[in-house]
């Protein structure tokens, strides 16, 4: 069974047609929208601030999904996909985002919607990633706008295959 706590008076929201994965973790002020899947070990920490989590959102194995006690929440927006071991704390990331495996996004960092974070990059502190474009390296930088093949190709792609996994989990 996931572990689901309240933490401080503050309970999970998860909706019924999530998919919430044997060995995940969710506690305090977390909200999830539809169609969620939070995938293994995954950790979504809800203890010290808010996390609000949009629709179509996979947080995929290892990730973890933090904030700063009095200082930033953390906001995710719809058709997102957190990939493996990524860590993202405090900050906002808007819609059609791909964040890729093992990167870091720090406090009060901005993602914009249609944009790419590369595998393994490190999004520091208070930046901005401009809507439409891929950001890599540490510390991350932009490296190219997106075409809207790539939006369709990738972000659109791997949200909707993960909706796609977490069914076979629901049977």
């Amino acid at each position: 069974m996931p572990v689901i706590k309240a933490v401080r008076g503050n309970a999970p929201i998860i909706p019924s047609d999530c998919f919430v994965a044997d060995n995940a973790t969710i506690v305090g002020e977390v909200t999830l929208g539809e169609q969620c899947s939070i995938w293994f070990s995954a950790v979504i920490r809800g203890d010290v601030n808010f996390i609000k989590i949009g629709n179509k959102v996979n947080i995929q194995d290892g990730a973890v999904v933090h904030g700063t006690y009095q200082k930033s929440g953390t906001t995710i927006g719809d058709n997102v996909s957190i990939g493996h071991n990524a860590l993202v704390h405090g900050c906002t990331i808007h819609n059609n985002v791909l964040v890729g495996m093992g990167s870091i996004i720090m406090d009060g960092a901005v993602i914009q919607s249609n944009s790419i974070i590369a595998a393994g990059a490190v999004i520091t502190q208070n930046t901005i990633v401009e809507s439409g474009s891929i950001y890599a390296g540490v510390p991350a930088k932009k490296v190219k706008d997106i075409s809207k093949a790539l939006i369709s190709g990738e972000i659109d792609r791997i949200a909707n295959a993960y909706t796609t996994y977490s069914s076979w989990f629901k049977e």
